[in-house]
């Protein structure tokens, strides 16, 4: 075993300090630069190498994170575009007519907000869903809280939990864990859809006893809201037969090329800045050339200020693993032998607790809850992907397992489903106050989050 050093320690020590930041729901961008600063400071003994460490560490993050900031700028700069020229509401329109009911309003809404989210990210896929069919729900008999449900956990809990096409949230965890993308997705299927299953079914039971026993008046927006009727323009239907086939195109390409983590992500971003040209063109022409930039200004606009705070957050927690570590401290910042702080520390703490299944699953899945508290998933999902790393070295268990879980807690808790503070858009788009969400959202999260971490128990 690799004697534990300096930077061992300080690690553990900011890993438990930023933790404690986090239950006081306080943000931790502070802590974690602090902590690149004294791990620079040790690995270099000199202020100044300490001063360096924190902006080269933020080069080094930013390099892992690039390709998922630059596809889901580029999927959200497409969005913008559809919803500017009327494509969005076109591409969902035609679903209204099989929503004959309250139970099918919820499912198909639900169902919709889903795939939608897969492929343009739960933000802008919320406003379009929402605005499109609530009123759709409403008329039907959904209560605008069963619509918001709906909205918010499909969209904001499986989809971006499970995130199969753009792959954003796999990549971070996978990263920080030392293993493959795909690993994490596909091993991790089991958990996401027991989660998934477990958390819907549960939160529509509840619902519907509710709804049954009057516990839910009709909201004052049923009666207010109208349907906006707009006039159907040519390019907008160009464009809503165009990106579903482009990116059915795409999934067929994945298929048949195993096409898989970057560049299944590259495929995706290429298509919809190509999709975005010949839009543009069509429907702009002589001034194509101004509204792209505009267009994809907005896109990375928003791409940043997602992923602007991950950064510094990410680019603490990677320091863990040799490579990046090395980036920043040089090549003898760790001592011979050394597997990277985050392995030595697992083996080491293998040596000295009896680490087990249930331990390893319990704590991942309270620390990746945890780390969700700020409303962000994912600015927890590098320490949930660094803690699989440890966890599984120590049980000797399966990391990807362990870093598709602390995926789950991260996102299900930050990514917007019991957290008022981070299901605002679902909440706003449907107009009930985000605390009623957050408390209808709370018990079905919960009960999902348990038995997720029971089954992880016998698939590490």
């Amino acid at each position: 075993m690799v004697e534990l050093t300096l930077l061992h320690w300080i690690y553990v020590v900011m890993v438990l300090v930023i933790l404690g930041v986090m239950i006081m729901r306080k943000d931790t961008i502070i802590p974690c630069i602090l902590g690149v600063f004294l791990l620079g400071l040790a690995g270099t003994k000199t202020i100044l190498g300490g001063t360096k460490a924190v902006f080269d560490s933020f080069i080094v993050a930013g390099t892992e994170l690039l390709g998922i900031i630059v596809v889901i700028s580029c999927i959200v700069a497409m969005s913008k575009l559809l919803e500017e020229i009327g494509a969005n509401r076109l591409m969902v329109t035609p679903f209204k007519k099989f929503i004959k009911g309250p139970d099918i309003a919820f499912w198909f809404i639900g169902i919709v907000m889903l795939l939608v989210s897969w492929f343009f990210w739960p933000s802008p896929a919320t406003a379009l869903v929402g605005a499109v069919l609530l009123p759709v729900a409403l008329r039907v008999g959904l209560p605008a809280i069963g619509v918001a449900m709906a909205i918010n956990l499909f969209g904001h809990g499986l989809a971006l939990s499970t995130d199969f096409v753009i792959q954003g949230a796999p990549t971070i965890t996978a990263t920080a864990a030392g293993v493959p993308v795909e690993a994490v997705m596909v091993k991790g299927i089991p958990l996401f859809f027991v989660m998934g299953i477990v958390t819907i079914i549960t939160a529509y039971i509840m619902l519907r006893r509710d709804m049954k026993n009057g516990k839910l008046e009709k909201p004052m927006m049923d009666e207010t809201v109208v349907e906006e009727v707009q006039e159907t323009r040519g390019i907008a239907k160009f464009a809503a037969f165009l990106v579903p086939i482009a990116f059915l195109l795409d999934i067929v390409a994945m298929v048949m090329f195993q096409l898989r983590g970057g560049d299944a992500t590259s495929l995706i971003g290429g298509t919809a800045v190509l999709i975005m040209i010949i839009i543009c063109v069509v429907e702009y022409k002589q001034n194509a050339l101004d509204k792209i930039t505009q267009y994809i200004r907005d896109g990375f606009m928003f791409g940043m200020e997602i992923f602007g705070p991950i950064i510094p957050i990410a680019a603490f927690f990677y320091m863990g693993e040799v490579s990046p570590l090395q980036a920043v401290l040089g090549e003898g910042a760790l001592p011979a032998g050394s597997q990277g702080i985050l392995s030595d520390m697992g083996s080491a703490l293998a040596s000295v607790v009896p680490m087990n299944r249930p331990v390893a699953a319990s704590i991942e899945m309270v620390v990746g809850a945890i780390t969700g508290l700020d409303g962000s998933g994912f600015s927890g999902m590098s320490l949930a992907g660094s803690l699989a790393k440890v966890f599984g070295t120590a049980i000797h268990g399966s990391i990807p397992v362990l870093a598709a879980l602390g995926q789950i807690g991260a996102i299900w808790v930050g990514g917007g489903t019991i957290v008022p503070w981070g299901l605002i858009p679902a909440a706003a788009i449907c107009r009930v106050l985000p605390m009623d969400l957050a408390r209808r959202n709370f018990i079905p999260v919960v009960i999902g989050l348990v038995v997720t971490t029971i089954v992880a128990m016998f698939l590490i």
